[in-house]
């Protein structure tokens, strides 16, 4: 007489949807920034002073509605561009120094969902550091945002984005953490300045204006002043903005498969 020996089968675990694990993503990421608090302080802090410091005090710029309204969209292209390239770019390059990164990125949900976790991450960190700004701007000057405008500029901020996340995505895979940061630095500050974030462009003379016209931050931060104020939108801005943007995303692709190509050969 012989007994039945089978084993009890077990159903296989069904996997997560992608969206799911970018939700986890985000939220771990969100974590690990936060425990540091000061690695928050220059991105939520610094546009706001400026725009205190520089723009409340000069009340012809700060008691027009227009004007204050550009210096608040200036300042808050700037918050838009530092957090994207820190985010992603100081970010991804510290990130692949870690052999936990290492360990994701072979997993069979591949890289995509930690992208866009890093991506989410990016935008709510970006709305973060709006706020102070706003506030400021809210209170102490007569910038004015109708509530037609307010959904536009919000899209608009998630536009203006893009290029200068894929930058910073270009920086982060292409170079080491201390590396990072040196670049990011030198190339967020000198954008910032020509591209009229600290003054407005219209004090520039022809040849420094000309140049701005031609640069990613020029362009971003005139569709910002154009949706939230109603200035006019130079014709360069649209041509300017959608080449950079496909320049720095040929970067990015690049940079990631350069990545794959030295580590995971």
């Amino acid at each position: 007489m012989t007994t039945s020996t089978e084993r009890p089968t077990t159903a296989a675990p069904t996997p997560r949807p992608g969206w799911r694990l970018a939700l986890t993503h985000t939220k771990f990421q969100i974590l690990e920034t936060v425990r540091i608090p000061i690695a928050l302080v220059g991105n939520l802090v610094f546009p706001a002073l400026a725009l205190l410091f520089f723009v409340v005090p000069q009340r012809e710029v700060a008691d027009n509605p227009v004007f204050a309204t550009a210096a608040v969209a200036q300042l808050g292209m700037f918050s838009v561009m530092s957090v994207a390239m820190f985010t992603h770019g100081v970010g991804v390059a510290e990130d692949r120094a870690l052999p936990f990164d290492t360990f994701v990125r072979a997993l069979p949900a591949g890289a995509m969902p930690r992208l866009m976790g890093r991506i989410l991450t990016g935008l709510c960190l970006t709305a973060l550091a709006l706020v102070p700004l706003v506030l400021v701007g809210w209170l102490l000057t007569s910038a004015t945002l109708p509530l037609g405008r307010l959904a536009a500029s919000v899209g608009v901020v998630l536009l203006v984005a893009i290029p200068f996340t894929l930058l910073g995505l270009s920086i982060g895979y292409w170079l080491s953490s201390k590396a990072a940061i040196a670049i990011v630095q030198v190339v967020l500050f000198p954008l910032a300045f020509a591209g009229g974030l600290f003054m407005p462009p219209e004090v520039f003379p022809p040849w420094m204006n000309s140049i701005s016209l031609a640069l990613p931050s020029r362009a971003g931060r005139d569709l910002l002043v154009w949706v939230t104020s109603g200035q006019q939108l130079p014709a360069s801005t649209i041509p300017v903005f959608l080449g950079w943007t496909l320049v720095f995303a040929v970067m990015a692709v690049l940079a990631y498969r350069g990545d794959e190509g030295r580590r995971y050969r």
